[in-house]
């Protein structure tokens, strides 16, 4: 009974444990998120200088990498946009990211882009780390979760997904489950539009989904 009883429990903690440990945001390690960005963080990255910074900071938020690409792309040349993108990046979507912005990834060519469309659609992080973990080790499967994530259901989300979203916090937990439940994303943006404006809202948007 005693071993019964062992056995269920180090199976709950483990269940729990996968559950925060598959947060919809892929675990970072020190990569920036260009929207909520510092200035002061900005200006410490490489090829980074201050009027770069500052129309960074006046276009945002940037709603792809492609939208981000083509504005550093008028004052980086290629090379030093790949170390950038060690750095900063804006993460992508693992279900609609185009394979142009996942070949933005640092490392990242033909084949991997091929292996991360192939597997869609995507329902959790663990199962991105699993498909990838065919191709790659562990360690690069970790480097490269970082720049994806994948979009939460907005009507059944728990707290701690809703909370990885990038710069997100109680009053952002709050507003997302008042006004439950969603019928479609045209409700969920008029009700955030009565706490954000229209650019953060779209932000906000990126990583929800109701289906």
């Amino acid at each position: 009974m005693k071993l019964l009883k062992l056995f269920f429990g180090t199976a709950l903690a483990s269940l729990l444990l996968a559950g925060n440990a598959d947060a919809q945001l892929g675990r970072q390690q020190g990569l920036l998120d260009p929207n909520i960005a510092g200035e002061k963080e900005l200006l410490a990255l490489p090829h980074m200088n201050a009027e770069l910074v500052k129309g960074l900071l006046e276009n945002r938020p940037f709603l792809s990498m492609t939208d981000l690409n083509a504005f550093l792309s008028k004052s980086l040349k290629a090379e030093q946009l790949t170390e950038l993108y060690g750095k900063l990046f804006l993460h992508l979507n693992l279900n609609t990211a185009p394979e142009a912005e996942i070949m933005m990834i640092p490392g990242v060519g033909k084949r991997i882009a091929h292996e991360f469309e192939e597997y869609r659609p995507y329902k959790s992080l663990a199962q991105f780390r699993k498909e990838i973990g065919k191709y790659v080790d562990e360690k690069e499967v970790a480097r490269l979760e970082q720049y994806v994530f994948v979009p939460i259901n907005l009507n059944t989300a728990g707290d701690e997904d809703i909370l990885s979203i990038p710069g997100s916090g109680k009053r952002v937990l709050h507003e997302f489950k008042e006004y439950r439940p969603y019928k479609n994303l045209e409700q969920f943006r008029r009700e955030m539009g009565k706490y954000w404006n229209a650019k953060e809202v779209a932000r906000l948007e990126r990583y929800i989904t109701l289906d």
